[in-house]
């Protein structure tokens, strides 16, 4: 969840941290703080809030003096947000600093022992058992130290440390977080994110678990948990810094909303080549395709709602059964999976924790596992037995926008591949789907012309306490998705429910003034939907619609409308996505929230 970032080379290190730091707020914001090394003797700043805060503290970094240090950006797990509990943490004798993501399970029997041999802590995290336990067991040898660690702690870890021994060099090693290196020249990284590195290199390592990398400004070196010494090849990304820059919008989120034509552009159109689906290099032939039993869709958040819709459009055209479910739940609930399940592993960041512990389990239990990643060399990437990635750029905010619509595009496109050959779908039906993906871009921007028109209803009933979400089918599907992104942002509290489900309970809740968003995107729906909208209305609720711009039935019904572009029913739920997005951005908006930063939120959930 939190944010690292190390540095070293012959650049001040405190204003390179701090820039960094910048780019992972996302990922840790209720404080932040940074160790550098000034001949020989180690200084820590901290400061609780935003990395703004931080930057105040040391006048932009200048007054930290230092070519060699770490940072950090936190989402407080042990420990409120404070200066004490904020990272770096210090070995009691000042030898070590430590900046930690993750969780360390066993850090209360540790600070026990540590505490009985004399050994003094200052923060109630469990961080902060790292740099004490180092300094435990420190005798000259830093390697043979941090062995000790990999043997002792128990739990997950993206660690980043310094120590006055060693005034050039910056140590990290890593299990189950995310934590990549930097090669630059003349200098060189340790962070959790890309993002942080990317205005000074584009060539990265990753970190594998268990392994120890040991950087200085002209060399970095491997070392396995034995402590040999190992190759590792380097990567390039290709994302430019401008991407992970808001460039001139007054968010993230704004500015990866409008991204999304590009992004699915990006994600489909090469993918489909003379009328066929290409998916990289996943070999969806008669042979094994035909296997499948069954498939398994698994993802947290927005990514299972993804995943919601991905399994009505799955079902309807390829006749196979599909179970979605919440990582968090799946791998607690003894799932039924074998050689004969495809289980289809969805994460943005692809190093969401419990997504990454169900690919695991179903990988064990002899399922044949595909992921939709978004981050090249992630660890759900590396650990799949395939993996298609959606390109839709860094996405900075916690909101995912691009993120999600880019996942459903990617389902499209299995869908559509596996029913091409089973021969589930005609060929004149596979045409008009795959002409109306290759449309998605063009109809996404039409999405976004009609921002000033959504825009003046979230305005409307930005000060409301309530609002219910409904829709049949795949509009269920994307209602559960407005409903999060109102929820997450703004601090509504909003709920999704199938409209048939409405007269089975939800609808005592409906009162005088209660905002129902009625999505009626479907035709065969239209009739059902109308009855839902005036059982509404009959008990003073007011409805906003969301449906195409033709279906008068729907618009006339309705208090008050929203529009899609036509399009085939199948595909809506991308569309409908998009406006609900820039209704929830508006409402947050008027509501004077910290749209990129909602709070208690992170945008990588690497913890359970």
């Amino acid at each position: 969840m939190c944010g690292i970032i190390g540095y070293t080379g012959g650049n001040q290190a405190a204003p390179v941290l701090l820039k960094g730091l910048e780019r992972l707020e996302y990922r840790g914001y209720d404080s932040s703080g940074i160790a550098v090394i000034n001949n020989g003797a180690l200084s820590v700043v901290k400061a609780t809030g935003k990395v703004r805060a931080l930057a105040d503290k040391t006048n932009d970094g200048s007054s930290l003096l230092g070519n060699v240090g770490i940072g950090h950006t936190r989402w407080a797990t042990h420990g409120a947000p404070s200066d004490v509990n904020s990272h770096p943490h210090l070995s009691a004798d000042g030898k070590f600093a430590v900046v930690h993501n993750g969780i360390i399970e066993n850090y209360a029997e540790l600070k026990q022992e540590l505490t009985a041999h004399g050994i003094p802590f200052a923060s109630d995290t469990d961080s902060e058992v790292i740099a004490q336990l180092l300094q435990y067991v420190y005798c000259g040898n830093i390697i043979s130290a941090i062995k000790i660690l990999i043997d002792r702690l128990r739990g997950s870890y993206a660690v980043g440390i310094i120590c006055s021994d060693s005034p050039d060099t910056v140590y990290a090693v890593k299990k189950d977080n995310p934590l990549v290196i930097g090669l630059g020249d003349g200098e060189n990284f340790i962070a959790s994110d890309f993002a942080a590195a990317l205005e000074h290199t584009h060539d990265f390592v990753q970190l594998g678990d268990g392994e120890i990398a040991v950087i200085t400004p002209r060399s970095a070196q491997f070392y396995d948990s034995t402590g040999a010494q190992t190759d590792k090849t380097p990567y390039k990304v290709d994302w430019d810094i401008s991407q992970a820059e808001k460039g001139g919008y007054a968010h993230f989120m704004l500015k990866e909303l409008y991204e999304q034509p590009r992004a699915i552009s990006d994600t489909v159109r090469p993918r489909i080549k003379n009328g066929e689906i290409i998916l990289d290099k996943i070999a969806f032939d008669d042979r094994n395709v035909n296997l499948i039993e069954k498939i398994d869709i698994v993802g947290c958040g927005s990514a299972y709602h993804a995943g919601v819709v991905g399994k009505y459009f799955i079902e309807k055209l390829c006749r196979i059964r599909v179970n979605c479910m919440l990582a968090s739940e799946y791998v607690y609930s003894d799932p039924i999976t074998d050689n004969r399940t495809l289980t289809v592993i969805i994460s943005q960041s692809g190093e969401t924790a419990d997504t990454l512990a169900a690919l695991r389990l179903a990988k064990k239990l002899g399922s044949h596992t595909i992921a939709i990643v978004n981050v090249v060399e992630s660890a759900i990437a590396r650990e799949a037995h395939d993996v298609l990635y959606t390109h839709a750029g860094p996405e900075i905010a916690v909101c995912t926008t691009k993120g999600y619509t880019t996942q459903v595009a990617a389902l499209y496109l299995v869908g559509l591949k596996i029913a091409k050959t089973k021969h589930t779908i005609s060929d004149e039906r596979y045409g008009k789907l795959l002409n109306g993906l290759l449309e998605m871009p063009q109809k996404v921007s039409e999405c976004l012309k009609s921002a000033e028109t959504v825009k003046s209803y979230a305005d409307m009933f930005a000060r409301h306490k309530c609002v219910f979400f409904i829709g049949r089918g795949t509009d269920y599907a994307a209602s559960l998705e407005g409903a999060l992104k109102l929820k997450e942002i703004s601090y509504i509290h909003a709920e999704a429910y199938a409209a048939g489900e409405l007269k089975h309970g939800t609808i005592s809740l409906i009162e005088k003034g209660t905002v129902t968003v009625a999505l009626a995107t479907q035709s065969a729906l239209y009739a059902k939907m109308l009855s839902n909208i005036k059982s509404v209305q009959s008990r003073d609720g007011t409805v906003i619609a969301l449906t195409s711009a033709d279906n008068s039935a729907i618009s006339d019904a309705a208090d008050h409308t929203m529009f899609i572009p036509e399009c085939d029913d199948d595909l809506s739920p991308v569309l409908s996505a998009v406006v609900l997005q820039i209704f929830a951005y508006y409402v947050a908006l008027k509501r004077d929230c910290d749209i990129d930063k909602p709070r208690n939120l992170a945008k990588s959930v690497t913890v359970e």
